[in-house]
């Protein structure tokens, strides 16, 4: 982002990652790869280390991959940059997240979230036949626009906390 622009709606995040799933990529990597493009962030490696949390951690069932993509967007910008650095930003971020998204969904869970087990060929067979690619992509999208807005928020905290000291 250059100089004097201004960031976009983090609802926008959540509509990049819409976009990114109906081009093909999935659910982690929809979420980073907008987060990132958000922030300013272009790199290949963004979609490939997203990649094994899609489908609950590579079809395991668990931490939904828009979820896991959230977590790696907010730590991506909130995460430590060295080892004196405190984690407490960052897993208050997260926390918010997580707790955000189990209120709102029921779940960060994949498996009860879709209700089916994404590592069976009728698992995945059940899954389209159910069409729930749309609400993966509704979560997907909702994911992005939570971290976006809880990086947002964090940053606007960290503003107004260091024009107090």
């Amino acid at each position: 982002m250059q100089a004097g622009e201004t960031k976009p709606r983090a609802s926008e995040a959540g509509a990049e990652a819409g976009r990114r799933l109906d081009a093909g990529w999935s659910c982690a990597e929809s979420v980073l790869g907008a987060v990132a493009q958000r922030q300013g962030v272009d790199s290949e490696w963004l979609p490939a280390i997203a990649t094994g949390f899609c489908a609950g951690v590579s079809r395991r069932g668990g931490m939904c991959g828009a979820v896991s993509g959230a977590v790696m967007a907010i730590s991506m910008v909130k995460g430590r940059r060295s080892v004196g650095d405190s984690r407490e930003p960052t897993y208050a971020a997260v926390q918010a997240l997580v707790d955000g998204f189990a209120r709102e969904f029921r779940s960060v869970n994949c498996l009860e979230l879709v209700g089916f087990d994404l590592d069976t060929d009728e698992g995945q067979a059940e899954f389209r036949a159910c069409g729930l690619v749309k609400r993966c992509r509704g979560l997907a999208c909702r994911a992005a626009e939570m971290a976006a807005e809880i990086i947002d928020r964090a940053s606007t905290d960290e503003v107004r906390s260091s024009d107090t000291r």
